[in-house]
């Protein structure tokens, strides 16, 4: 935000999860925002997601690469129209590899498995995102995780249980949250989205995210 105090900077959240503040730039949210306006469209568009046990997930979602449903993935929109889900684009699994280099501080991972697989929430001002893990894939990469418009509270907590300890982060636009190693498989939610807090030249009403995996699901999916 322009005239703070004190610049934010990046913060070790908990071992193997780091907050890098303002990534980012300006232009480049805007590239990214545009792009998942398009692959928002249908088909294997932005959809509902309804859980098992008849829940519905606040936040509406479209996924690239291949298609997350509670709990598992499938090369089509399985929840959805059915349709094949989009690719996951060359440019957007290089910036999941530049992510981990800069939340770590090292350079990118030679030979490692490139990012596959992006889901994409999109949250209005009363969407929520319950405590879960990121645990369908079979890959121990780092989960990479992009925020555009309303800023957010995003609750990152352990590894044993949904509830204390956790630790709360506010996430603006433009933020990276990466989280491997130890805490790969904590339990992470976002319990309040700010409403009207995203930068007016972006032009997003809401808040969007994305994350970017690595499955090493194989050709079985």
């Amino acid at each position: 935000m322009d005239g703070e105090l004190f610049p934010r900077e990046r913060t070790v959240i908990a071992p193997g999860a780091v907050h890098v503040p303002d990534w980012l730039g300006e232009h480049r949210q805007g590239e990214l925002l545009a792009a998942c306006r398009e692959w928002a469209r249908p088909p294997a568009g932005l959809r509902t997601v309804r859980t098992p046990g008849g829940g519905v997930m606040t936040a509406r979602q479209v996924c690239l690469g291949l298609h997350w449903y509670p709990y598992g993935y499938a090369r089509t929109a399985v929840d959805g129209d059915g349709e094949p889900v989009k690719p996951l684009p060359h440019w957007l699994a290089e910036l999941g590899a530049e992510a981990v280099a800069a939340a770590y501080g090292v350079p990118p991972e030679s030979g490692a498995a490139a990012y596959d697989i992006a889901l994409i929430n999109f949250y209005d001002g009363d969407s929520r995102m319950g405590m879960h893990r990121d645990a369908e894939e079979k890959s121990p990469a780092p989960v990479v995780s992009l925020s555009l418009g309303d800023s957010c509270l995003f609750r990152f907590g352990n590894t044993a249980s949904r509830g204390r300890p956790y630790r709360d982060v506010e996430l603006r636009s433009g933020d990276l949250f990466v989280f491997g190693g130890p805490g790969r498989q904590a339990y992470h939610g976002v319990p309040k989205v700010l409403p009207g807090t995203a930068p007016r030249a972006l032009g997003l009403t809401g808040r969007l995210n994305i994350t970017l995996r690595v499955g090493g699901l194989g050709q079985g999916v």
